[in-house]
């Protein structure tokens, strides 16, 4: 048990500390990464007035997403969420990768969402 308390503290602490650092507003909105072990939830979000501009509404168990592995379910997740924010004009945003580390899953959305045509 004191473990699974000591990786989540690790995450909780980085997360808090880069929170501090990143904000996002109407222009440049903040990109929100959350992985669980089945799913990956991405949300551009407005800080400024406290909404959520964008979110995917795939999630990692959908039928057509099956064959694939976790991580190129992020890379789809991430490449449907940057059509989505060109789509309403959105050409950069900030990067929170929610305490999570940067590889896998979280890089695989990143990439994806770079190569949507978002600049961060």
């Amino acid at each position: 048990m004191k473990n699974k308390n000591l990786k989540k503290n690790y995450k909780d602490s980085r997360h808090r500390r880069i929170r501090s650092k990143i904000f996002g507003t109407a222009e440049k909105p903040r990109i929100s990464v959350f992985k669980s072990n089945k799913h990956i939830f991405v949300q551009f979000i407005d800080d400024v007035a406290e909404k959520t501009i964008l979110s995917n509404e795939i999630k990692g168990h959908s039928k057509n997403l099956q064959k694939n592995n976790k991580t190129q379910m992020a890379e789809k997740i991430g490449s449907t969420v940057a059509k989505k924010a060109v789509e309403k004009g959105i050409k950069e945003a900030v990067f929170d990768r929610g305490g999570f580390k940067y590889h896998g899953r979280i890089k695989a959305v990143a990439e994806s969402i770079r190569k949507g045509g978002i600049r961060f």
